[in-house]
């Protein structure tokens, strides 16, 4: 009976005491029973799992992340929380476990590790702020000196994403002097040499990585990193320890991928035998990597200055383009660049750095650069066109009207030839691609249906532009009064209507009276008959001529082609409003090109009062004072200037008109105009502002302080824009 009443009550004897030893298991006491049970859970419950998750994130991360290999690749990859979003739960899950330790296991050893996943896994969703606050916590309230570490290292690297480099290299310089075991000093020279690489320091992000390799295992991650060792060697032109690191990939079990550009940049270096291309391009591996082979050897050719072989074999490697389109952006850069560069051929360079930036990621480092090169590139077509098109339509004008009449409707027919052309083409492409998948890979890329074809597409686009520039979204965007002049322009009267293969036609199908008379009236509108518009013409002209002159000097550096241009301009309009300017612009351009001209004792003649005459000066420097006398001219502008500081706007704009004349030649006119400048625009208002800035710019084109002028310029354009 006394067995059966302890058998009984023996379940809720043993809740008893659990619950008793678990109270006395408090997250706070440091005895040993509860220390020990907190480890346990902490570890093989929440820590372990937050770092399962984390681990499944990087995997995906380094599964899905696609080398560019057209650029130096990055020595950590990017982080980019839009491209997690399919491991959004696990991330979603590492911090929520790693944040169970700190709620429920304070007086555990794994506490430290788990705010470390924290931070970690905060960075990856790019919640910067958070993680670094993480990191901060772990470093100043940690225990274990690998664990602050590691935190400082994650502190260094969220530093980086954030652009702080300078806090960044304050925590390396910390971490320096520090005792780091083998995984920390792995990971602070990685760190630390993606910090210099995004500097653009590259010898020393270069010298870090190989003190890194000691501390890395043969695989495809040394691998990736000899590879971009050797991208940095040869950023800084040391070939020999380039092609060092380039072997080194082959050494360290790499992918086949890293194996095929390591052998790439070693013969893009010039350091390999162009007998390999031949062999490359005939392994069946490479059948998506020919767009890649081609590219570099159209690189030798152009290094060789064997240019049309250059361009040939980058036509061919767009052409053996496959589902992989990274390359062709790369390869219409180059095309572009050798185009402007050395070809001179501006208009066909326009048209491949058009195709190039309609397909480079916005974030390569080329963008910006392209850009910039594209805006000279479109105003220096323009002008180039506007020449052409009102040349052509004055000696239009000049015609009989019978031969006008005649060459009219010669034009017509010719863009209607054209246009049937083009459709032919566009139903021949249609139909070979109706019989078989438009997306395989095995279709020639210029066989491929057009809007499954990214070339096919690019170059639509670039044509587009070049045929009808920009157009806004509207009705009738097509209207044959916006091409006319454009039309009237490309066509010769003596040009006989072919067909799409160059050989002669038979005439397009007959337009109904009523287009035609539509077409030839939209033709005729655009033809310089009447003074006013003759002189519209002209001053367009003029304008053009202007404009190109100075492409031609400051954005190409070209003064050869400058000076013919400004010529031109004189000998068509002598009395161009812009006479001392170009005076002033052949002076130099001659200068440049260390020839002598007599440009300057035409401006000194013609224009003695001109600012482009007091830049000169009669003894031909940029000023002619004395020490005194630039020590006083200084004084002026002291004073001047503290008066501007002083709010006294009026008084210091007075005095300030008035010392031009007292500061001309000296090395601070500038200076001086420039705060005049400013005070038009404090005390006069918006629109003196803007035309005080213009002249600046007109009367010193030399000045150091142009830039800036042109950055005021700009915002004084703006509708609320302050004057400063």
């Amino acid at each position: 009976m006394c067995h059966s009443v302890t058998d009984r009550f023996r379940p809720y004897l043993l809740w008893a005491i659990i619950t008793v030893w678990l109270s006395g298991c408090s997250q706070y006491s440091q005895k040993k029973l509860p220390v020990a049970y907190h480890n346990l859970n902490a570890r093989y419950n929440a820590y372990l799992i937050a770092r399962d998750r984390l681990r499944e994130v990087e995997r995906y991360k380094l599964k899905t992340y696609q080398e560019n290999y057209n650029q130096p690749l990055p020595i950590l990859l990017p982080l980019d929380s839009t491209k997690l979003e399919p491991v959004r739960a696990q991330l979603d899950d590492a911090i929520k476990k790693a944040s169970l330790v700190a709620e429920r296991h304070q007086n555990s050893k794994w506490l430290d590790n788990s705010y470390i996943l924290l931070g970690t896994a905060r960075m990856y969703r790019q919640d910067y702020a958070n993680a670094m606050e993480v990191f901060k916590y772990v470093n100043t309230k940690g225990e274990g000196e690998d664990e602050k570490h590691e935190a400082l290292i994650g502190l260094m690297r969220t530093y980086i994403e954030t652009g702080d480099y300078t806090n960044g290299l304050n925590v390396a310089e910390y971490l320096r002097a520090q005792p780091l075991n083998n995984a920390n000093t792995r990971d602070y020279y990685l760190t630390k040499a993606y910090l210099h690489q995004k500097k653009m320091e590259y010898a020393v992000s270069a010298a870090l990585l190989d003190a890194t390799f000691p501390f890395l295992k043969k695989g495809e991650t040394k691998a990736r990193l000899h590879l971009i060792a050797g991208q940095m060697f040869d950023l800084i032109g040391k070939s020999d320890q380039a092609i060092a690191h380039y072997r080194q990939v082959l050494k360290n079990r790499p992918s086949y991928e890293q194996s095929f550009y390591a052998t790439i940049y070693s013969i893009q270096g010039g350091r390999t035998s162009n007998e390999r291309f031949s062999r490359m391009l005939n392994d069946r591996k490479n059948i998506d990597l020919k767009d890649k082979i081609y590219y570099t050897m159209g690189l030798l050719e152009a290094r060789n200055e064997r240019y049309p072989k250059a361009i040939e074999y980058w036509k061919k490697s767009i052409k053996e383009t496959t589902t992989n389109t990274l390359q062709i952006p790369y390869t219409y850069q180059e095309m572009g660049k050798l185009y402007f560069e050395k070809l001179q051929d501006f208009p066909t360079a326009k048209a491949y750095y058009d195709s190039a930036l309609a397909l480079l990621p916005q974030q390569s480092a080329d963008y910006k650069a392209l850009a910039n090169r594209k805006v000279f590139l479109d105003e220096f077509v323009q002008q180039q066109q506007i020449i052409q098109t009102e040349d052509s339509l004055q000696k239009l004008a000049q015609m009989n009207p019978a031969a006008l009449d005649r060459h009219l409707d010669e034009a017509i027919d010719r863009k209607q030839k054209q246009q049937q052309a083009l459709l032919a083409k566009a139903q021949e492409i249609a139909a070979q691609a109706a019989n078989r998948p438009a997306t395989s890979s095995d279709i020639p890329a210029e066989q491929r249906w057009l809007l499954y074809n990214p070339v096919m597409i690019t170059q639509g686009k670039t044509e587009f532009l070049q045929k009808w520039g920009t157009r806004q979204l509207e009705d009738n965007w097509r209207r044959s009064q916006k091409e006319s002049s454009a039309q009237l322009a490309s066509t010769d009267v003596s040009a006989p209507v072919t067909n799409a293969n160059g050989a002669l036609g038979a005439a397009p199908a007959e337009l109904s009276a009523s287009e035609r008379k539509l077409q030839k009236e939209a033709l005729y509108a655009t033809i310089p008959f009447t003074p006013e518009a003759l002189k519209q013409s002209n001053q367009k002209l003029e304008d053009a001529y202007y404009r190109l002159g100075k492409l031609y000097k400051f954005q190409f550096n070209q003064p050869d082609k400058a000076i013919p241009t400004f010529e031109t301009l004189l000998t068509r309009y002598p009395n161009t409003a812009v006479k001392p300017e170009v005076y002033y612009l052949l002076m130099v351009s001659n200068d440049q090109l260390n020839r002598t001209s007599t440009w300057k004792e035409k401006l000194l003649a013609e224009f003695p009062t001109s600012s482009y005459a007091r830049q000169v000066g009669k003894t031909g420097t940029a000023g002619a004072h004395t020490a005194s006398g630039e020590a006083e001219a200084q004084r002026v502008y002291t004073e001047i200037y503290d008066l501007y500081k002083a709010n006294n706007l009026s008084e210091a704009l007075s005095r300030a008109e008035t010392a031009m004349s007292t500061l001309t030649g000296s090395l601070i006119e500038d200076k001086m105009a420039v705060l005049r400048v400013i005070l038009i625009g404090k005390v006069r208002g918006v629109e003196p502002y803007r035309q005080a800035l213009t002249e600046f710019i007109r009367d010193y084109p030399a000045s150091s302080l142009l830039p800036k002028v042109r950055e005021m310029q700009v915002a004084a354009e703006q509708p609320t824009a302050k004057r400063k």
